[in-house]
């Protein structure tokens, strides 16, 4: 069987058996299984070769023990309830803009984001916290349910995140290392961040009817008690991004290290809260290993298909596809459109774990930055969490807010913000310099 129908006929059997509702880590196991054999005359011992050879890695790869690390502080930190604080005092902050709470939502998200780095945990929080204050405030429902959603899935590019993590564990390469990945989605996930606030400041601003201020009545904390209650509510998780993110720039700490840190950091957080008890501590252990092992499964499934595929001369299948085009950039927007297209079916682990042994070859073919292509990618899979039918952020969103949230008003809502990330993708390619700024400074990538 020649390799472009085994390549059609293998992603085909992925697509299908990923709608039917099966495990992702089985179904990408299963897949590599059945076209492994079929490709190799069904020779089981060279099939569990391959895989036990190109898999050792993963379990000897130092970087990936972050993963859990990074977990467990993002678990402590929303179960120590450390954004509560932020948003109460940005509530009143910033309410009495036309707009204000909803960028109030926006900046707790941000901050959270690069404190946690898990999407559920920000969208879930989010939720239950400026869900019914948007409500009863007057916002209109399909824009406060967009701006939660949206500014909720920060947390996967922001670092620390995990899937810059797992992005740095697969390439192997010194450009797309885990430090210069985290310094690289710095200002992308601020440009994002700062996209949302400008859009909903511009729509409330033209009509404060969606986003109206909060009452004056509501309003009458002094200029010092504002400043303080900011402070004192910015300060701690602030500083915990600081150890984080400041050690691995500055090279003090490798991302493994400096997970480590701010794990013990969440904890001391969480003691300075008084919530630092031993049902929180057990439920962020439960949580962090129910979560890795996840991970890590998705690692093992997604390994095992790229593997097959490339084997079996799906690689070359692509490659020759992509190349074809006179325009490289032809090339890249096909690519960029595959895994546009992916997220709205498939998980974002897997897409990465399937798609990034395939395309960064291709791209340094095409001679374009590998570290610039992996956050283009990055930032197009932040979509996944928003794009129906499977957008992970909507189901999050629809199962923490009030049920006066309907699902078409949630589906309404993102419609903006994802044109607000093709937006930012279109702008990351205009100016490359975005992204490869901060690891110039930090590392002279």
């Amino acid at each position: 069987m020649s390799p472009e129908v085994l390549t059609i006929l293998m992603f085909g059997t992925l697509i299908v058996l990923i709608v039917l509702g099966h495990p992702l880590a089985v179904t990408l196991a299963a897949t590599a299984t059945l076209y492994g054999l079929i490709d190799n005359g069904f020779n089981v011992p060279a099939l569990l070769d391959l895989f036990t050879n190109n898999n050792w890695g993963n379990f000897t790869n130092y970087t990936l023990v972050s993963v859990p690390l990074f977990i467990f502080m993002a678990q402590v930190l929303d179960r120590s309830k450390v954004s509560e604080s932020l948003f109460d005092a940005l509530y009143i902050v910033l309410g009495g803009l036309r707009g204000g709470l909803g960028l109030a939502v926006i900046v707790v998200s941000t901050v959270f984001a690069a404190t946690t780095g898990i999407v559920g945990a920000s969208v879930v929080a989010m939720s239950l916290m400026a869900g019914p204050v948007l409500l009863q405030r007057g916002y209109e429902k399909g824009l406060a349910a967009g701006l939660i959603c949206s500014s909720g899935t920060l947390g996967i590019l922001i670092p620390p995140s995990i899937m810059l993590v797992v992005y740095g564990g697969l390439t192997g390469l010194k450009e797309t290392s885990v430090g210069n990945l985290f310094a690289a989605a710095i200002l992308p996930g601020l440009l994002l961040s700062g996209l949302y606030m400008t859009y909903v400041a511009i729509r409330c601003g033209i009509n404060p009817k969606l986003g109206p201020p909060i009452p004056v009545a509501d309003r009458t904390s002094t200029f010092g008690q504002k400043f303080m209650m900011t402070i004192t509510s910015f300060v701690p998780p602030f500083g915990l991004i600081l150890a984080v993110m400041g050690s691995i720039l500055a090279g003090i700490a490798t991302p493994t290290e400096a997970a480590a840190l701010g794990a013990t950091g969440a904890l001391i957080l969480a003691i300075f809260k008084r919530s630092c008890t031993w049902t929180m501590i057990s439920g962020s252990a439960i949580s962090t290993a129910r979560t890795t092992a996840m991970v890590m499964a998705l690692f093992i499934g997604g390994k095992v298909f790229s593997v097959v595929f490339l084997s079996m001369g799906g690689g070359d299948v692509v490659e020759e596809l992509l190349l074809g085009f006179t325009n490289r950039y032809v090339a890249l927007g096909i690519m960029m459109l595959i895994i546009f297209i992916l997220g709205m079916f498939i998980d974002w682990a897997a897409i990465l774990l399937v798609t990034v042994p395939i395309f960064t070859p291709i791209a340094v073919l095409l001679d374009f930055d590998p570290l610039w292509f992996a956050m283009l990618i990055c930032v197009n899979l932040q979509t996944s969490f928003l794009t129906p039918p499977f957008g992970y952020s909507l189901f999050y969103f629809k199962g923490a807010a009030p049920p006066e949230y309907s699902i078409g008003d949630v589906y309404r809502g993102i419609i903006p913000f994802v044109g607000l990330q093709a937006l930012a993708i279109v702008l990351l390619i205009v100016f490359p310099q975005i992204i490869t700024y901060l690891p110039s400074v930090f590392f002279g990538s």
